[in-house]
């Protein structure tokens, strides 16, 4: 349980120090791992449509 808080603190200051230096850094990596998020998941939902018409 103490590596988990050890490993959120150091997250939460990583992102903080990385939003103070770089902040347009911060959120065109935000962006880009969004827009990777929702392709990912579009591809998901076309793959369960597919099977599911493959079925019938």
């Amino acid at each position: 349980m103490n590596a988990r808080k050890a490993f959120l603190v150091l997250l939460v200051v990583f992102l903080g120090f990385w939003m103070f230096t770089d902040p347009d850094g911060l959120a065109a990596a935000a962006t880009a791992g969004a827009d990777q998020t929702w392709s990912l998941t579009q591809q998901l939902f076309t793959a369960i449509i597919d099977f599911v018409g493959a079925l019938s």
